[in-house]
């Protein structure tokens, strides 16, 4: 059941993951400045704990600037600071520091703080922080791990909440594009009320502004903590900021009810829609005359695509946990692979309604079902050769639950850029083509409403229309188009439509091919029987 909870992300992860990003502009760390910069520097100090105290005056008495860049020297003093054992800690009334040295391969690291205690693997009384570190980080003897929570001054003007910025870094190492996050879990002191939402930023040093690039913030209205999950170390903050009018619950993610919900959604539509997609493809072999018709042969490899893309998620998950480098790239080739045919198919359904309701005449193509499958099946085998040819890394697990560090559930594409360039361009592409052929069906059906066969009442007509237009919606693939309303006012909503429309796509193809069949039957009965009538 847990597995099946992944099925719905992985809808979602070649979108929603990168959503076009609204207009947002980079807070600034200091608001004002209480003095001319450049007076103060830890440089020159004697080590991390001289430092500390001329942070605390420069805090008093210095500019926001000044204090901006002392931090992060603090960082770097503190990083080449030689310490006696495996880990020493520094405690002051606006410092709480942790030097950490590990002695043995890394497998990550939990930092507990709370105001004059700082340690890792166990939390003390009254902690504020956990911060989880992924042995991705491949820190060793020679790698000193640093931790520093600040307590910001009140008097440099912030959004900063509680006034607390946490600091992480590695010596001789810049960390960044992590694929097992950090994790920086905060727990709140006090209420965040309904006008603000936390927001999960990171300190850019050259222009001395905030930014959320490479942040997740994890966190429901009314729960007691807020987890940052980012991809890289440096600076972290929570920023208290004023909800849009797009925040619905003054967060984008998903609450725990709905997602349980949407998972047993998901399971029962997916199991309906393999368990259908698989009849259909019997159906079709068995049936000789069905496999005579050239449109049905276009739908059976778009019902064999979305029959690769299930399986092979499916087992991608198992895949992932047993760590397997090799048998993890099949899958993550072979998922990419089925879900580029699943949109390649979908494109020529609409490129095929289009031969059959614009064209019309003249449409015969020498080798047409040969040159088709030449597209569908071998443009996504060359998208997908020339990412292998360029890096096999970019195929390797993929955690799909930004909140585990350690958790990689699925065999797939870890390069945003690739990701990106890969799936979704095609998919808009595509998107686009079939909305103008489903907008041509329409008309169709809307122009062929005028020449109804004598008898036929305006229920039965209706029906049809109906029937029509909602097989056609399923073959082109028009229902993922939902994933644009998955944010902003019809963030639930969205997915919600998202995911029962999509996990029972093959279930609606099933209904299609079995309408067609049906239809086909009748029409050689009312032949055979008019062929009979006209002899005698």
């Amino acid at each position: 059941m847990q597995s099946m909870k992944w099925w719905l992300l992985f809808w979602l992860v070649f979108f929603l993951s990168h959503q076009p990003p609204a207009c947002r502009s980079s807070p600034p760390v200091c608001r004002n400045r209480p003095g001319p910069p450049g007076q103060f520097s830890c440089r020159g100090q004697c080590n991390g704990r001289c430092c500390k105290e001329v942070l605390a005056n420069i805090f008093k008495t210095g500019s926001c600037d000044d204090a901006v860049n002392a931090i992060k020297e603090l960082q770097e003093i503190l990083e080449e600071e030689e310490i006696s054992g495996a880990s020493s800690s520094i405690i002051s009334d606006t410092v709480v520091a942790l030097q950490y040295k590990p002695n043995r391969t890394f497998r990550g690291l939990d930092i507990y703080a709370s105001d004059n205690q700082v340690q890792p693997g166990q939390s003390p009384p009254s902690s504020r922080v956990r911060v989880q570190l992924p042995s991705e980080l491949q820190a060793g003897p020679n790698n000193k791990i640093v931790f520093c929570m600040i307590k910001w001054p009140e008097t440099y003007q912030t959004d900063v909440y509680d006034r607390r910025l946490f600091g992480l870094s590695v010596q001789r190492k810049r960390i960044s594009g992590l694929q097992q996050r950090v994790n920086i879990t905060i727990n709140l002191t006090k209420e965040i009320n309904d006008t603000q939402k936390p927001s999960c930023q990171f300190i850019n040093f050259s222009p001395n502004t905030f930014s959320e690039d490479g942040c997740i913030t994890l966190w429901t209205r009314g729960q007691n903590n807020v987890t940052c999950s980012c991809d890289h170390l440096t600076y972290f903050a929570v920023l208290l900021l004023p909800v849009s009018g797009s925040d619905t619950n003054g967060t984008g993610s998903l609450s725990p009810k709905d997602q349980e919900i949407l998972t047993y959604i998901t399971l029962i539509g997916c199991s309906l829609s393999l368990f259908a997609l698989v009849i259909t493809v019997l159906l079709f072999i068995t049936n000789r005359k069905v496999r005579e018709d050239v449109s049905m042969k276009v739908h059976i490899n778009l019902v064999i695509a979305l029959i690769l893309l299930n399986l092979h998620f499916l087992l991608s998950s198992r895949v992932a946990a047993v760590s397997s480098t090799g048998v993890c790239l099949y899958m993550a080739l072979a998922l990419h692979y089925s879900l580029l045919t699943t949109f390649s198919w979908m494109a020529l359904e609409g490129f095929h309604l289009y031969l059959l309701l614009v064209k019309v005449f003249n449409i015969y193509i020498k080798r047409y079902l040969l040159k088709l499958s030449v597209v569908g099946w071998g443009v996504p085998a060359v998208i997908v050769s020339v990412v292998v040819i360029i890096d096999r890394g970019f195929y390797s697990p993929v955690s799909l639950d930004a909140s585990k560090s350690n958790n990689t559930d699925i065999c797939y594409i870890t390069n945003d850029k690739v990701k990106m360039g890969t799936t979704l361009g095609p998919f808009i592409l595509v998107f686009l083509f079939n909305m103008i052929m489903f907008a041509v069906t329409i008309r169709r059906v809307w122009t062929l409403r005028k020449t109804t066969e004598f008898g036929q009442s305006n229920r039965d007509r209706a029906k049809n229309d109906i029937c029509t237009l909602l097989g056609v919606m399923t073959l082109l693939g028009i229902t993922w188009g939902l994933v644009f309303f998955s944010f902003g006012y019809l963030t639930t909503p969205g997915i919600y439509l998202f995911c029962i429309l999509n996990s029972l796509q093959g279930f609606f193809i099933f209904l299609w091919f079995m309408m067609s069949l049906r239809k086909a039957k009748t029409a050689v009965t009312k032949t055979s029987n008019e062929t009979r009538s006209t002899s005698t």
